[in-house]
């Protein structure tokens, strides 16, 4: 009689775990993500990467084990015996940095070819037609090298997703143990292993991670409102002008010319008086 985990592909039985696993897992991380960055820490570089990577391994751990548990029991009708989710996780780990490594290298050779064999194409197609359109050419261009590259990406998740398939089914077959049980009880059985024992003690220490969560999230903030950053200062702000209305500007002209009148006449008086002084003399 055949092993129940030969029913089913390794590519299909690595993918059910590692999809799962990513989505189970990632909540979690989300919520570390956001308080580095609460924190100023970028966790995409430098010590926060670094801190994410380390925070992600219990995780990861975890939630492979939490899924694995599940698919085998749901698909295959067998429970798995030991620490699933460290032996899946190493396993995995060391073949995704095998196959990142090779794909580092069959990825960037594929791009440099590819990006040449397209330039060559592009301008064996402008000695036969040579107003060839710009946008034309690049999307010419792109298509020619990114599709291959992206297969070349697609047979690499694919090679890991084949040795990782193989190593679960190595675990299956030696701790693994058949349930002679309908589908129907066996989830019935995995859904009674996830109910707690003490839902009250569950839901006040739940309680009490996302209020201890929320606490630390508002201690980091640096600051309450937003301020601008010294390297991006904000543009100035034009004064905005009042509009002109015309009947003012001429009451305005009007009064200055009356002044300028004034002033006028006054002078031609002084100056008058000073002449008949003069001539009195």
């Amino acid at each position: 009689m055949a092993h129940p985990v030969e029913s089913i592909s390794s590519i299909k039985l690595a993918w059910a775990v590692s999809w799962s696993a990513f989505w189970t897992g990632f909540p979690f991380k989300l919520i570390v993500a956001l308080l580095l960055l609460a924190g100023q820490v970028h966790p995409w570089e430098g010590a926060g990467l670094v801190t994410l990577l380390v925070v992600s391994v219990p995780i990861d751990i975890w939630a492979v084990g939490l899924t694995a548990r599940t698919v085998f029991l749901e698909r295959l009708g067998m429970e798995v015996q030991g620490p699933v989710g460290v032996s899946l996780w190493w396993q995995g780990a060391v073949l995704g940095a095998l196959v990142l490594s090779g794909a580092y290298y069959a990825v960037g050779t594929t791009v440099a070819v590819g990006q040449k064999i397209a330039a060559a194409i592009i301008a064996l197609i402008k000695n036969v037609y040579s107003t060839l359109p710009i946008a034309e050419q690049i999307t010419l261009e792109l298509l020619l090298w990114t599709i291959p590259t992206a297969i070349v990406m697609l047979v690499c998740v694919l090679i890991w997703l084949q040795l990782f398939g193989w190593c679960v089914k190595r675990l299956v077959v030696t701790s693994g143990q058949t349930i002679s049980a309908s589908l129907l009880d066996r989830v019935r059985q995995w859904d009674y292993a996830r109910v707690p024992a003490d839902p009250t003690l569950v839901l006040v220490s739940f309680a009490g991670v996302i209020v201890t969560l929320t606490v630390v999230f508002w201690v980091l903030l640096p600051v309450t409102t937003p301020t601008p950053h010294p390297d991006y200062p904000l543009p100035e702000v034009e004064k905005v002008k009042k509009p002109v209305k015309p009947e003012e500007l001429i009451k305005k002209t009007e009064a200055t010319l009356e002044k300028a009148e004034a002033v006028l006449t006054a002078l031609e008086k002084e100056k008058s008086k000073e002449t008949k002084k003069g001539r009195g003399k």
